[in-house]
């Protein structure tokens, strides 16, 4: 009868047990089913400063105008630049290729000698490359001989040099002459050598009117 109430008590000890356990696991499960399906708090978001966000794009657009002006003007300036010097260096090799040496004659005369018309010859077909350029022939003389008479041989010696250029090709309206006589040597020595250079016809170039 003993063992009997011992074997009793066993079995409702294990059924204690139990229902203690079962008891405690569905807390768990409800507690972890309750974190899981709990809905998240809402996310409070800062106001957006929508007027602060305008004038910092209209602050950032106007700088880029403002560096695009910069460029673009900076741009015209350096080609402006460039093709002022790129027309002076073109001017400047024209008058180069214009240029005819001087042209020297014998004493008392006027009359081409054979390396004057090569030089002459030379110089020609630049005058009718560039038909826009003029050109005046200055007439000179050494200075042994009056003024008058000077003036008059210098004439002679500058409109045959014109003469000659016109009878290549070159159109006479283009070329004026003008004569110096001896008022404006080359070289003001009193010898030969210093005669011999002022006995010339000299040439200077003049450009289109703009």
């Amino acid at each position: 009868m003993k063992r009997n109430w011992v074997w009793v008590g066993l079995i409702a000890l294990v059924l204690c047990l139990s229902v203690a356990f079962l008891t405690g696991c569905a807390k768990k499960a409800a507690v972890k089913e309750t974190a899981v399906t709990a809905p998240a708090p809402p996310v409070v978001q800062a106001p957006v400063d929508d007027k602060a966000a305008r004038e910092a794009a209209l602050r950032e657009q106007a700088l880029r105008e403002k560096a695009a002006k910069e460029a673009a003007e900076k741009a015209a300036r350096e080609a402006a630049e460039r093709a002022k010097k790129e027309a002076a260096e073109k001017a400047a090799a024209i008058l180069k290729e214009l240029q005819i040496p001087d042209i020297h004659f014998d004493f008392d005369k006027y009359n081409l000698k054979p390396d004057a018309q090569a030089a002459l010859k030379a110089g020609a077909p630049a005058y009718m490359k560039y038909k826009d350029y003029k050109l005046v022939i200055e007439g000179h003389c050494d200075e042994r001989g009056t003024v008058e008479y000077n003036l008059a041989l210098g004439q002679k010696r500058a409109d045959e040099a014109a003469k000659y250029l016109v009878d290549l090709g070159i159109e006479k309206d283009r070329i004026k002459t003008i004569s110096y006589g001896k008022e404006m040597p080359l070289d003001k020595g009193h010898d030969e050598a210093a005669w011999a250079k002022n006995r010339r016809a000299h040439f200077v170039v003049f450009p289109p009117v703009k």
